[in-house]
């Protein structure tokens, strides 16, 4: 059912995406698209209200009309959710706002990348992590950085589906391997 509800997911992010594309606002509707979906995950009572089949599609409209014109107030995007409300896709919002932002990025020729290391990166190391990135993928790379204490040392990158591992944990776990056999 997962897969079904990303595929769902990613042909409503397209059909919005192409409305902001040719309103030259597709910038504009990815971030209001992004604070709705932090809103609807930080907020268990407003999923729970919105999800419940007990409470009525006027209660669900008159709660987004109240809540749309401040996280998102570009019409289209209001009719939009107002369509997935009636729908009832809304449950779908993380994953359409994730999808958006992948075809955003397309466009604007840029990746994402999680980048982990066991301590926290200096702006030094961060331009240089980038500037690495940028080469071997050939686009322009955004970066958000974690911290985890597990890898020792090094660093471990993920871009998509390319994961560039340079810890010092995953050079220990080789070696771990070459001495067992």
């Amino acid at each position: 059912m997962a897969a079904l509800g990303g595929s769902i997911a990613r042909r409503y992010a397209k059909a919005l995406f192409e409305l902001g594309v040719s309103e030259s606002a597709f910038e504009r509707y990815g971030e209001e698209l992004a604070a709705l979906a932090a809103v609807y995950l930080g907020s268990h009572d407003l999923r729970m209200s919105m999800e419940n089949p007990i409470v009525k599609l006027s209660e669900k409209q008159a709660i987004l009309r109240a809540l749309l014109p401040r996280v998102a107030p570009s019409p289209s995007v209001q009719r939009f959710v107002q369509l997935l409300l009636e729908r009832g896709r809304l449950r779908l919002l993380p994953g359409i706002s994730r999808a958006y932002r992948r075809l955003a990025d397309e466009r604007a020729g840029q990746v994402r990348a999680k980048v982990s290391t066991a301590t926290p990166l200096g702006p030094g190391d961060l331009a240089r992590v980038r500037a690495a990135l940028e080469r071997r993928t050939g686009r322009k790379v955004i970066i958000e950085t974690a911290v985890d204490a597990s890898l020792i040392g090094g660093i471990v990158a993920h871009v998509g589906d390319l994961v560039l591992d340079g810890s010092v944990r995953s050079q220990l776990e080789g070696l771990r391997q070459r001495l067992l056999n």
